[in-house]
């Protein structure tokens, strides 16, 4: 069957923001999961997407760089646009000049320079925590997005008075059609808006940095040598925009997912209890949450899935969290597993793409867990949730809570 034959009337679909303000997209990633071919989603009179939901399919189209390109753009809110930072960032660049962008950088987050930090990390949570020991309606949902600007503010030598505003604009880039960011002139302006201040000020970060060089996340990058020289001051800010940025996508929200979702259900009972499962739990949080919602690609070349001719230039979405409900893959995929093995979840996302990053977020979020369930117990609802409006972060923006201090 031609592919023109299964296009959707124009409409959003599963790009509207809108529909991630409440659980209904589940639904739908449900629906598509039991098609035996490909939706298509036409978001305007000129530009549309194939989902991809399904575990294999999601697998192959993220492992195959060549038939499917990252460098026209890895996000939706820029579909039918050319990325500018294809080819110079390090998310939007493919292999092999991807591979080299990315080794010293994924060296210097990887496990022993993590470990190092333990106590660092360790030291921002309990900060982060403290105001939940006061009884008082504590907001988890914003103490947690302010935590990985944090844990990558210190990683990356930033100032720590700046670690609050950066949260803002980082968690506007990538929600800009929230009605809590999105200022009145319209969701572009609030977009363009966060990335100008984002960028002057890492520009400015960076200027200073190459004259006063370190042991930080931004000397890593400004040393870092690909094709033959260092990166130009563009390359360096973009590459550390895009760090920033994954932090606030892969860290924040995992942890409001089990507080919004389970916090009447049993399980932080059973995971306090026993705090040995932490580095499984972790995992089963992540496949459930799927924070980044979509990696989106385009085809080099005509090729086809599950049935489905995709014609070269087309746009392929790749919804995580669906691929991380596919019950061919997790048995009892809906259930909150504390010691699920195996438990392949593709939340970081798989290939050479794999987040660069996830040694630091499962660090942080081992500790987290760990700090938040060995100190606290008796959490309530304060308040209900309220989700984020967003198509790239799956979570929660408020989730008020009450606890007591164990013991």
């Amino acid at each position: 069957m031609e592919a023109q034959t299964r296009r959707c009337p124009v409409g959003r679909g599963l790009s509207d923001p809108l529909l991630y303000s409440g659980l209904d997209f589940r639904a739908q990633w449900a629906r598509l999961r039991d098609r035996d071919d490909l939706a298509w989603t036409q978001v305007d009179e000129r530009d549309g997407f194939w989902s991809v939901v399904r575990y294999a399919d999601v697998d192959h189209v993220l492992r195959d760089a060549q038939v499917f390109t990252s460098e026209r753009g890895t996000l939706l809110n820029l579909l039918g646009m050319d990325d500018p930072a294809g080819g110079s960032q390090i998310a939007a660049t493919d292999p092999p000049r991807h591979t080299t962008m990315r080794a010293r950088l994924q060296k210097a987050l990887g496990i022993r320079a993590i470990e190092r930090q333990h106590d660092l990390i360790a030291g921002l949570v309990r900060e982060i925590l403290a105001p939940l020991e006061d009884g008082e309606v504590f907001d988890f949902g914003a103490a947690m997005l302010a935590l990985p600007v944090a844990v990558g503010g210190a990683a990356m030598g930033l100032p720590r008075a700046d670690w609050p505003r950066l949260a803002i604009l980082l968690t506007t880039s990538i929600a800009a059609e929230d009605p809590e960011y999105r200022s009145p002139r319209g969701t572009r302006p609030t977009l363009n808006r966060a990335h100008r201040e984002l960028f002057a000020y890492l520009q400015d970060i960076c200027a200073h940095r190459r004259e006063h060089l370190g042991d930080d996340l931004v000397s890593v990058l400004i040393t870092s040598e690909v094709d033959g020289r260092v990166m130009t001051p563009g390359e360096v800010v973009s590459n550390c925009y895009s760090v920033l940025l994954g932090a606030t996508v892969t860290t924040a929200h995992p942890p409001t997912y089990l507080l919004a979702e389970h916090i009447a259900d049993g399980v932080l009972e059973r995971w306090a209890a026993d705090l040995s499962v932490t580095p499984t739990a972790v995992e089963e949080v992540l496949r459930l949450s799927s924070p980044a919602s979509h990696f989106m690609r385009y085809a080099t070349t005509d090729t086809q899935i599950r049935g489905t001719r995709i014609a070269a230039g087309q746009a392929v979405v790749c919804w995580l969290g669906s691929a991380n409900r596919d019950a061919a893959v997790f048995a009892d995929p809906e259930r909150l597993d504390l010691r699920r093995r195996p438990n392949k979840h593709v939340a970081f996302g798989v290939g050479p793409h794999y987040c660069v990053g996830h040694t630091v977020a499962r660090a942080t979020l081992r500790v987290l867990f760990d700090e938040l369930l060995s100190r606290f117990r008796d959490f309530r609802p304060a308040a209900p949730p309220t989700r984020l409006h967003s198509n790239l972060i799956s979570g929660y923006k408020h989730v008020p809570i009450t606890a007591r201090r164990a013991g």
